[in-house]
């Protein structure tokens, strides 16, 4: 049996699509596929792990992933990716405080843009950047899982 690099990942804020060059993840982007078409077995090492780590984030028992990360992307945007990683479970930032990080508060947008581009989203928490006022904006499987995210983390009360 033909191993694959790629399967459909069904979780409660939609399916994701998982991906890996065969040594890191290089992917988990949302994806509009059929649940039936979640279920398809990988015997890709990081790919089971993925699974592994997003199923005990979802149910509550994992705070942080562990896994090779490979996104693909500009330096910059790497930059961004990096440090999004070390935004702590359940806690946000402001895109602002992203750019500070960063060490230029006029990158605002530029922040905003790369968060945008993340191709490995809930393990690299972009969902954690919020608006200035702690408004829910720019979430790229929408705001409701956003929403959905932040609160499973305790960074939003219901």
């Amino acid at each position: 049996m033909k191993s694959s690099n790629q399967t459909w990942y069904s979780s409660p804020v939609g399916i994701l699509h998982l991906k890996t060059d065969g040594e890191s993840l290089t992917a988990a982007h949302f994806s509009d596929a059929k649940p039936a078409l979640a279920t398809h077995p990988s015997n890709h090492l990081v790919i089971r792990q993925a699974i592994t780590q997003l199923d005990e984030y979802f149910e509550g028992k994992r705070a942080a992933f562990d896994l090779p990360l490979a996104p693909d992307g500009t330096d910059f945007q790497q930059s961004v990716w990096k440090k999004l990683q070390e935004i702590p479970f359940g806690q946000t930032i402001t895109y602002g405080e992203l750019a500070e990080m960063l060490g230029d508060v006029n990158k605002v947008r530029a922040v905003g843009k790369a968060n945008g581009k993340n191709p490995i989203p809930v393990i690299i928490p972009c969902h954690r950047v919020i608006g200035a006022n702690n408004k829910l904006v720019g979430y790229g499987g929408g705001i409701e899982n956003k929403r959905w995210l932040l609160q499973h983390e305790g960074a939003l009360l219901l």
